[in-house]
């Protein structure tokens, strides 16, 4: 099925999403890579605030190519998500709603995505050209330090995306395996 959502999420949205479900999604959302997510991590373990409000927001695993002239984003596809699975589970226990990337993602975070009503979204690896063209806007934001690993508030529209994980913990790649 395909459905329009727009971020930062809704809860009702969230639970009609299911997994197997192609979504466009319109709104704000954020790029954060390992780098990004080992130093928020560690932020939030000395008790510090991190650069972005977790509630509700969409984070999508990206580093994205430079820009060409007249464009927002270089090449934007996604990067392997199980990288993050070491930070995920925290970021959703406080408030991370939806996580864009590529691949699968451990029983620890798919535990996560459904204790706190999330979803786990991947985009289509190889086709970066091609995703950035939903993107509108690209703001660094925070850790320009890490260059394209920086935090940016993105401002997309029309995003495509598949649900993997829904909120019940249905999972695509499990689903076509049995």
């Amino acid at each position: 099925m395909e459905k329009n959502i727009t971020a930062p999420l809704l809860e009702s949205e969230i639970k009609e999403l299911k997994s197997g479900d192609y979504v466009y999604i319109t709104g704000t959302i954020y790029t954060a890579r390992d780098a990004a997510h080992k130093r928020m991590y560690e932020s939030l373990e000395k008790g510090e605030q991190i650069p972005i409000d977790l509630e509700n927001n969409v984070i999508y695993y990206m580093g994205p190519s430079p820009a060409r002239e007249g464009r927002p984003i270089g090449s934007a596809g996604p990067t392997t998500a199980s990288r993050m699975d070491k930070y995920a589970p925290k970021m959703l226990d406080l408030g991370l709603k939806g996580m864009i990337g590529k691949g699968k993602r451990s029983e620890e975070v798919k535990n996560a995505i459904v204790r706190n009503n999330a979803v786990y979204f991947a985009a289509v690896g190889g086709a970066g050209a091609l995703l950035s063209k939903s993107i509108k806007k690209s703001e660094v934001i925070a850790y320009d330090d890490l260059g394209t690993e920086a935090i940016r508030k993105l401002e997309v529209e029309n995003f495509p995306a598949i649900v993997v994980i829904d909120s019940e913990g249905n999972n695509l790649y499990e689903m076509v395996l049995n």
